[in-house]
């Protein structure tokens, strides 16, 4: 039997899946396991580690188990996780604390305070390309350092999601650039730890995993790993990456010019460049193939849409049913605006920004509300697009779009036409198990560049392209929506000393 699968991994906050993957980049099978999130009081989030390596035992056996003789068809295994997660490890590889603070905890808001005080963004930008934000697992440190100096002390390494899962299959231990430049710990000029700003948040720099690239190959299956997964002893497995470079790789977002939308809860906008874009509103993630992704985060992306249904509609109206009444309305909802800042901003001076409608005329009615918060988030990212473009060498060209609000036709074409550019969305909506498939193939020489696989193994279902009627109209709109966006801030702090 030949080796013709890809077995790839996805460390979730909510799962763990395995998929088999064959050598032309389609899915065979997917099998999930689900874990929980410990939350011991409010802001704080904590996942076990172990039970992380428990869903890869029963993700891993059940998808095996699911396509014919894959345990000895598997040419080599390729992981992902959710970032962030700051996973304490001996000497001996077992862990000295039983949990993990995730990327969602909040628990270091206080030390990102202190450190935004103590230094301008000029000081440490060009050292970890980042803003400071309470995800960075260089802020988590500093807060295990302090709260639990037992385990800190005790701690030989430490590893995110997917490091920990690949100590568990191999016994070897690294971390993957993409991971690390996510921390606030990592030079992005040398792709290695940053002496400055381990001095700067006074962390030890000796607990910091090895920095490889995603592709190489970390090491092989122990005979104790194959034991507990039924895989084969001594199968390759990749050093693998953090959960979002390898999801804009599975979409094909791999090259300069080429953004990504996801549209969740939030919407984040990604644009590939060359190196990092340095701004104190910009995060920055290594891509798997050496790109920089720069994103920016809007909180209320199809949140929007969640609070209109429920302010509106009191739940009755499904979100099909808000999107058809919407369409009711003309482009450009006649001049009514939505500013789509229900939660805040997530980085920035005006972090207190709030929602609301402008332009309410007696005309106005129910579909004019609808459209207004589609056109209204569109405007937003479209601020967020406008802001990596001035600081790019190359300007966005299309953006491929994922995650719940790309299934809603109208809202594609509302962006794309507020955008100026096409939208694709792939025709596989798993684009982390893809995107993990293709550093497999990459790594196995089956292609001689990540980028080459990635054309191979992704292809779209649907380009919207912007009308050009709607774009004229959003156009002008685009430049209200700035001004208003700019005026509005003076008004945050006094709206907050109302509350006080």
């Amino acid at each position: 039997m030949s080796h013709d699968l890809f077995l790839a991994i996805d460390v979730g906050t909510g799962s763990v899946r395995a998929a088999l993957v064959d050598t032309r980049g389609r899915i065979l099978a997917v099998y999930s396991h689900e874990h929980e999130q410990i939350v011991p009081q409010f802001g704080w989030a904590e996942q076990r580690p172990d039970d992380w390596w428990t869903g890869v035992v029963a993700a891993v056996r059940g998808v095996l188990d699911t396509v014919a003789e894959a345990r000895s068809r598997v040419v080599a295994i390729a992981a992902c996780g959710q970032m962030h997660g700051t996973v304490l490890v001996g000497g001996d590889g077992a862990l000295v604390r039983e949990t993990a603070p995730l990327w969602n905890d909040k628990r270091t808001v206080d030390y990102v305070t202190a450190f935004e005080a103590a230094h301008a963004p000029a000081d440490y930008l060009a050292d970890c390309a980042n803003p400071p934000t309470p995800a960075w697992p260089g802020f988590k440190l500093q807060w295990l350092r302090d709260n639990d100096p037992s385990a800190y002390r005790r701690a030989e390494v430490v590893l995110m999601p997917k490091d920990y899962v690949n100590l568990r299959l191999t016994g070897e231990i690294a971390m993957d650039r993409n991971d690390g430049g996510a921390s606030f710990l990592m030079d992005p000029r040398t792709g290695d730890w940053s002496q400055k700003m381990i001095a700067m948040l006074g962390l030890d720099a000796d607990k910091l995993a090895p920095l490889r690239n995603a592709t190489e190959i970390l090491g092989r299956v122990s005979e104790k790993a194959a034991i507990e997964t039924g895989l084969r002893q001594g199968t390759p497995v990749l050093v693998g990456g953090a959960d979002y470079p390898v999801a804009l790789l599975g979409s094909g977002v791999c090259r300069p010019g080429v953004g990504s939308e996801v549209m969740g809860t939030s919407a984040i906008i990604t644009a590939i460049a060359s190196g990092p874009l340095l701004d104190p509103s910009v995060c920055n993630v290594g891509t798997v193939e050496g790109n920089w992704g720069a994103f920016m985060l809007l909180e209320s992306g199809g949140d929007a849409m969640r609070w209109a249904r429920r302010a509106f509609d009191e739940k009755k109206s499904s979100y099909a049913d808000i999107v058809l009444k919407a369409a009711q309305a003309p482009a450009g909802s006649d001049r009514l605006f939505f500013m789509p800042y229900l939660t805040g901003e997530r980085l920035g001076q005006h972090r207190n920004a709030r929602a609301q409608y402008f332009g309410i005329g007696a005309a106005h009615g129910l579909a004019h509300m609808h459209r207004a918060v589609l056109e209204g988030v569109a405007f937003a990212v479209k601020r967020h697009i406008n802001i990596l473009d001035r600081i790019s060498d190359a300007p966005l060209e299309r953006v491929v779009a994922s995650g719940g609000g790309a299934k809603a036709e109208l809202w594609m074409k509302i962006k794309a036409s507020v955008y100026g550019i096409p939208i694709l969305v792939p025709h596989e909506p798993e684009c982390g198990l893809v995107g993990c498939a293709i550093m497999a193939a990459a790594a196995t020489e089956q292609f001689s560049r990540v980028e080459d696989a990635a054309d191979a193994f992704v292809s779209y279902e649907q380009e919207i392209s912007p009308d050009p009627l709607w774009a004229d109209t959003y156009r002008p709109m685009q430049e209200f929506f700035e001004k208003l966006y700019a005026h509005s801030q003076v008004l945050y702090d006094d709206l907050d000393r109302l509350a006080r």
